[in-house]
Order: C-alpha cells, then sequence, then structure tokens
C-alpha cells in the first residue's frame, strides 16, 4: 500500500470533481501535482503543493485554493485533520483507523509492499565493473561493482528484468603488457630468469601465482619466444584472471550473468560493422582534431582521421575511431560492443563508471544516440573514489600486491556485510570515507550494526513467544489504537514505496540504506522508552505480546528484511 500514490490519486479525483462543479479551474495535466513527505515540524502525515499548482489558472493566492480543497478533502473518512501552511501547502493527518487499514494491507502482502505495480515492465542491460583482467580487483572498483549489484536488485524488485554484464578488455596495449609480465614470470620459474625490472610489467605476487597454474595445466608450453605463445598465452592469463576476478566478485556477494570477451567483438568484425554502418547515416568523416588538453600543443602532430559526428549529439568535440597505424581506438571497440548491447534488445542500457571515466560519458552516449536514433536509451552513473581510513589516517592495507589495496584485503578486514552497506552509504557522485573504527563499533555511529541489531532485537521478542520471526502472522481484526510514537514509526514504514520509487527512478541505492538507519533509530528509541514505561513494552507481565505489538514489530521486520536484501547484507536473528 503506497499511501502517497493513494492519496495522489484522491486528490487529484477531488480537484477534477470541484472542476466539474465550477468551483475551481483545472489544467488538463495535473501531474506537477506532488504528495510528499511533510518536513519533520510539521505534525502532519502527508503533504500536497495542489493549492500551489492551480493558484496561477485559477487567479487566486494558493492559501485561497488551499482553503476550497481542503474543504473538499474533509469529506474523506480517513482524515482527521488538514493544516495549511504558507505559501499553501496542505497538510493532511490520518485518524488513527487509517493506520490499522494501512497495517492489514502490509502484512497480509508482505512481498508487495514498495513494489510500484503502476510500471511497466522493462529489460535493462547493466554492466559494471568491467576491470581490466589484468588481476584481481581492488577496492577502486568495489564501490561501482556493489553500486551495479545493488541498481539491479532495485530494478527487479519491481519485477524489470535485469541482466547484469561485465565487459572484459581483454584487447589492446594493457593486455600485452599484462600477457609478458605472465611470460617473463614463467621464464623465472622455469629457466631461473631474473623477472626485468621494466615500469610497464605488472609486478604483483599475483602474477606469480598465475604464471604457476599455466605451467601446472600446460606442460607443453615452451617460453623460448613470446612471439610464438603470446596468443595462447594472453587467452591463458587473462582465464586465469578471470577467475581471480570472479573470487572477488563472490566474496562480495555479485554475480554476472555474462562476461563479454572485447576480443571476441574484434575478431568478429563487429568494429569493422559499426563503422560501416555510420558511415551509412552520414555520422562519420576523415578530419584533423586538435591537441587534447593532456598533450602539449607542440609534441601533438595533426593528421587526418576517421572521425565520429560526436558534437552532433551533445559531445565537446568528434572523436577519433582509429590510431595512426590504422588500428581501431578503444573507443571504436566501445562503440561497438554498445550495438552489440543494443542488437540484444533490451529496452535500457546502464552503465556504472568508476570516477576515472567521467569524461568518457558524453561520447559514449552519443554514440549510442546515434546508433538507436533515440535519447535516454544509455543512462551512465559514476562511482566516485572511496578514502580508506584507520585510526584516523589513510589506511593502506597491502604491500605484498603493489600500491592499491585489494578486494581480498577489505573482505578480511570488515567483511562483506560491512563493505556493501557502507559503500551504499553516500550518493554514488560523491567520494566517499570508510572510516575501519566505526564499521566495527558496536554503537550508533555503525549504521550497519545498528540496522541489524533493530532486526535482532525483534527477533528476540518473538523467540520469547516461541515464534520465528519469518512466520506470516494472522490477526483476524484490525482495531488497535496506536500511539503517537507508535503512529511516528508507521508514519516511516509507509514511505519505503516512495524510497524505492526515488532510488528506482534515480539510480540511487543509497537512498535505501539511510532509511533503514532512520527506521531504526526510531525503533531502538521506542524500545528504551520501555524500560521507564510498561505500556511501551512488547512483552507484558504475563510473558506474552499483544496483536497490536506483534503487528507493529511485525511491519518494521519486513521493511527491514526488505531493505537489507536489496542491498544484499544479512538480518541476524541474534547479536
Amino acid at each position: 500500500m503506497n499511501i502517497f500514490r493513494l492519496y495522489s490519486k484522491k486528490i487529484r479525483d477531488n480537484i477534477t470533481a470541484l472542476d466539474k462543479d465550477g468551483v475551481i479551474k483545472t489544467p488538463k495535466d495535473l501531474s506537477s501535482i506532488n504528495v510528499d513527505v511533510p518536513p519533520e515540524n510539521i505534525q502532519s502525515d502527508i503533504s500536497t503543493n495542489a493549492a500551489m499548482v492551480l493558484s496561477k489558472i485559477n487567479s487566486k493566492s494558493p492559501l485561497v485554493v488551499a482553503e476550497i480543497i481542503k474543504k473538499k478533502l474533509l469529506e474523506d473518512n480517513d482524515i482527521s485533520n488538514i493544516d495549511i501552511l504558507k505559501p499553501g501547502f496542505i497538510n493532511i493527518k490520518f485518524k488513527p483507523s487509517f493506520w490499522n487499514l494501512f497495517l492489514e494491507n502490509i502484512i497480509n502482502n508482505p512481498n508487495e509492499f514498495g513494489v510500484d505495480s503502476s510500471l511497466t515492465k522493462k529489460n535493462f542491460l547493466i554492466e559494471f565493473v568491467s576491470a581490466n583482467p589484468t588481476g584481481p580487483l581492488h577496492v577502486g572498483h568495489c564501490r561501482g561493482a556493489i553500486l551495479g549489484d545493488v541498481v539491479s536488485n532495485i530494478l527487479k524488485f519491481n519485477k524489470h528484468n535485469v541482466f547484469k554484464e561485465y565487459y572484459v578488455n581483454d584487447y589492446g596495449n594493457q593486455i600485452i603488457s599484462f600477457t609478458k609480465s605472465v611470460f617473463f614470470r614463467c621464464r623465472e620459474i622455469v629457466l631461473k630468469e631474473t623477472f626485468p625490472n621494466d615500469e610497464n610489467l605488472y609486478p604483483g605476487e599475483y602474477i606469480i601465482q598465475i604464471a604457476q597454474n599455466i605451467i601446472k595445466n600446460n606442460p607443453k608450453i615452451k617460453f623460448d619466444n613470446f612471439d610464438n605463445i603470446s596468443n595462447q598465452l594472453t587467452e591463458l592469463a587473462v582465464s586465469e584472471s578471470l577467475i581471480l576476478i570472479k573470487e572477488n566478485l563472490k566474496s562480495l556477494g555479485i554475480k554476472h550473468d555474462n562476461f563479454q570477451s572485447e576480443t571476441e567483438i574484434v575478431k568478429n568484425n563487429e568494429v569493422q560493422k559499426i563503422v560501416e554502418k555510420l558511415q551509412k547515416n552520414n555520422f562519420i568523416y576523415k578530419g584533423r582534431i586538435n591537441a587534447p588538453e593532456s598533450e602539449k600543443s607542440d609534441n601533438w602532430v595533426e593528421r587526418e582521421q576517421l572521425l565520429f559526428k560526436s558534437t552532433d549529439f551533445g559531445d565537446d568535440k568528434d572523436r577519433a575511431l582509429q590510431k595512426s597505424d590504422n588500428s581501431w581506438t578503444y573507443f571504436a571497440s566501445d562503440v561497438a560492443y554498445h550495438n552489440h548491447k543494443i542488437e540484444r534488445q533490451f529496452d535500457t542500457l546502464i552503465n556504472i563508471l568508476g570516477a576515472d571515466h567521467a569524461g568518457y560519458i558524453k561520447r559514449i552516449t552519443a554514440s549510442v544516440d546515434a546508433l538507436t536514433g533515440e535519447q535516454g536509451k544509455l543512462i551512465c552513473k559514476v562511482s566516485q573514489l572511496v578514502k580508506l581510513i584507520k585510526d584516523g589516517k589513510l589506511f593502506k592495507m597491502s604491500k605484498r600486491k603493489g600500491d592499491y589495496i585489494t578486494v581480498e584485503d577489505l573482505i578480511s578486514e570488515v567483511g562483506k556485510d560491512a563493505t556493501r552497506f557502507i559503500m551504499l552509504s553516500r550518493t554514488s557522485d560523491v567520494e566517499l570515507d570508510f572510516d575501519f573504527t566505526k564499521v566495527k563499533e558496536k554503537s550508533k555511529d555503525n549504521p550497519l550494526y545498528y540496522v541489524q541489531y533493530c532486526y535482532a532485537r525483534i527477533s528476540s521478542v518473538f523467540r520469547n513467544i516461541n515464534k520465528k520471526i519469518n512466520d506470516q502472522i494472522n490477526v483476524e481484526k484490525y482495531d488497535f489504537n496506536y500511539s503517537e510514537d507508535e503512529i511516528k514509526i508507521l508514519k516511516k514504514i509507509s514511505q519505503w514505496p516512495l524510497v524505492i520509487e526515488i532510488a528506482s527512478k534515480k539510480l540511487e541505492p543509497h537512498r535505501i540504506p539511510n532509511y533503514l538507519y532512520e527506521l531504526s533509530s526510531d525503533f531502538h528509541s521506542y524500545w528504551n522508552m520501555g524500560k521507564d514505561n510498561e505500556d511501551k513494552r512488547f512483552i507484558n507481565k504475563d510473558k506474552k505480546i499483544s496483536n497490536d505489538k506483534l503487528v507493529f514489530l511485525k511491519s518494521i521486520s519486513n521493511v527491514v528484511k526488505s531493505g537489507m536484501n536489496i542491498i544484499g547484507v544479512d538480518t541476524p536473528e541474534s547479536m
């Protein structure tokens, strides 16, 4: 039951009725009328801007229009009071009996509460992580990986079809350097040669493990000449690296549906095909481009290149598709990959990008617009950097694996749940401080602990009456008289569908853990009232629980469980 959706319709229906009666005028489109959560200092349950929307067309002040709407809305049997506040907000308070109807609905339909049944179900392809397959994942990949996974979960919660994909960048110079690194480690093991001191090679110890696995599983390979085995060695090395990456993702609770190889796209001549397609539509020409800002103009040699008309679709400049040696640019193969996505008939494509790829959004969005002839087909979300802090200082955990912190290190230090929850605690487009000290605290300062403790406390009540928290409860009559303290929490529960709606539309999963923390804080405050007030206690003197308290607790636990499932975090029944 989405009370905001319910009363949005009721308010618009009442306004339309007033229009038919000649009391007020209304525009054809009422979509700008909102029903929302009122500010905390306002003692009401919902608020609407309807009077301000209708003010101009009626040539009346919003306060006058609000009084007209108020009179009509008070005919609703579930509304107890309406306050009007400048400049014209209509603030509605429900009768206590309304919350019984609300609870009966969500208790009897626990799997539907929060799901937006009005949405047209779509097919989404979400590409995320897509780190170069040159070794294990590091913390720089971690936030984007969790962001992509939880965006997927939110869309699935709303019954959309979601396909999760990892684009394997196994083509290009970085892969050549990676393969050479493995080659020299193999020679180090087999021929006892010293590993070269070359800044272009990968020095990490994981390269040794990859080399050992290749030698063990492929005894016939000779490591005499790199060129003779480069293609085979690349395939084996990338395969070993992907094993590490998939293990890292598994430790984060993430599983992709597909790993799409860039090499496969190139070998299938997908790049040539897409260039021909763009040429046919007159989106490609031969021309010259100015030196990029990162290059000194004195060192830049202008030359005629094959260029994509990216500026026709909102980009800052046109983009090169070929290098000086006539090989395809990274951008060209990326356009081919996105065409490969388009051909699979998904309604919407979503890319989760790292902070270093923010500048890439305009050009790749331009290419998708050109290929599809529509805007909004591709949505890009950027995952900003993470700063790891321990004892008040930037923390570096792993020296043995190079100059970065691995996902393995992070999970080992704080666990999957803390990693996922805290990585989602802020909007993805700002930097995040990950404080190890706070993550391990058992206090209100640790949001994960506070939410899990809320669920564990509720579980303890159910155990005390020999019930299981996940069991469906059966109550014949919902005629409870909840206190203002309890209604405060019921109001917070009622906001759950609104949180899901916004998180889904804006692809902003941070709203879910933040909401769960607020709900848990309200619950813990109520729990603590029971120390001084017997009426607030859940277990009475006879070691029983009344139906009103049972329903109250069940509604909270259902929402917490649902939210934690979406963000991929456990809800322990005892702590």
